[in-house]
């Protein structure tokens, strides 16, 4: 007979926060970044530091998350939070310098923006940015992992999220609101139409055909 599923265990939300305690920190921020793989605009980071053993109410992985739920949770994040910044790099600087370094300069931006100082940093992912100087932990899937990082992953998704749509209203031929920049095929449609304006990653750009000048 075949082994029944195993129930998902439930996550432990706090687990690297309080590893971190135990070993001695007291300020830990969890970092997140949004906006690494869409055509156009900015990549977005934010750092958010809780109370400890401090729990937001339905914060998780943003992309778990539908949109009024993000919303919602963007604001009572900004309220209870200890501290938070979000920061962004603009799609000039990340043509200048790849989207790796421009996710890495966001991050670094984001933590250097606190009000209060960490000194342990839990960053979503397995490379940390090499310009914090701060103490840093890389965690894999952090976003659904860690309360921190999942905080600042709605932060970032929804300050990118909206960012977009100010785009929307300056270049509404490209349908930003619709998809956020990302590459759907509405939107490369459109870059084939209207070419690609001021607002979209050049670098990002090379690899599809048949995009003209802009006729903005």
């Amino acid at each position: 007979m075949p082994k029944k599923a195993q129930a998902a265990q439930p996550v432990d939300w706090l687990y690297y926060e309080n590893e971190g305690y135990d070993s001695g920190s007291l300020v830990i921020c969890g970092v997140d970044e949004a906006g690494r793989g869409p055509l156009a605009g900015p990549v977005f980071a934010a750092a958010v530091v809780l109370r400890q053993g401090q729990l937001i109410e339905g914060a998780n992985d943003s992309k778990k998350l539908t949109e009024k739920k993000r919303e919602a949770l963007f604001d009572v994040i900004c309220e209870q939070a200890v501290a938070y910044s979000i920061a962004s790099v603009d799609e000039k600087t990340i043509d200048e310098i790849n989207i790796l370094q421009a996710t890495y300069l966001a991050m670094t931006r984001a933590v250097e923006g606190l009000t209060v100082k960490p000194d342990l940093c839990l960053i979503d992912g397995n490379r940390r940015p090499p310009q914090i100087e701060t103490n840093c932990r890389t965690i894999v899937k952090g976003d659904g992992l860690s309360a921190s990082i999942a905080c600042a992953s709605i932060l970032a998704k929804v300050s990118r999220d909206r960012f977009l749509l100010t785009l929307d209203e300056q270049y509404p031929q490209y349908g930003f609101a619709k998809h956020k920049g990302y590459g759907t095929a509405l939107h490369i449609e459109m870059l084939r139409k209207y070419g690609a304006s001021p607002v979209h990653r050049k670098s990002f750009l090379k690899k599809i055909d048949g995009i003209p000048e802009y006729k903005g």
